[in-house]
C-alpha cells in the first residue's frame, strides 16, 4: 500500500471520511481523534482505513431489504475489526472501487 501523508493530514482525512460514511452519526469525538492518531502511529496505511470504511458501509447499506435496521455508527472504533480484515486479507483495489460504485448507486436510489 502507498505511504501515508503527514500525521495532521492523515488524521484530518480519516476523520472527514469517517464523518461522511453512510450510517454514521456524523459526530467526531475525542476518542475518534485519539484512535486516528494511534492508527497513524501504528503505521496503518490511510488507504487501508479508506477501504475499511467502504467495506463497512457496503455491509451496512447493501443488506437484504427485509433485514432489521441498524443503529448508527457512533465511533471510529467500530471499524477496528474491518481495518484488521483489510490488512490481513489483501484484496485488489478494484474490488473496493466496485463496492464504492455499488454504494453510490444504492444511496442514489434511496
Amino acid at each position: 500500500m502507498e505511504s501515508n501523508p503527514a500525521k495532521p493530514e492523515y488524521i484530518h482525512t480519516l476523520l472527514a471520511e469517517f464523518r461522511r460514511m453512510p450510517g454514521n452519526t456524523g459526530i467526531i469525538r475525542r476518542n475518534d481523534r485519539m484512535l486516528a492518531a494511534a492508527l497513524y502511529d501504528r503505521g496503518v496505511p490511510l488507504l487501508a482505513v479508506q477501504n475499511a470504511l467502504i467495506l463497512a458501509a457496503a455491509r451496512r447499506i447493501l443488506r437484504s431489504p427485509g433485514a432489521p435496521s441498524l443503529q448508527p455508527v457512533r465511533s471510529l472504533h467500530y471499524l477496528l475489526p474491518v481495518i484488521d480484515e483489510v490488512l490481513h486479507l489483501p484484496v485488489a483495489q478494484n474490488y473496493y472501487r466496485y463496492l464504492q460504485l455499488k454504494l453510490d448507486a444504492a444511496l442514489k436510489s434511496k
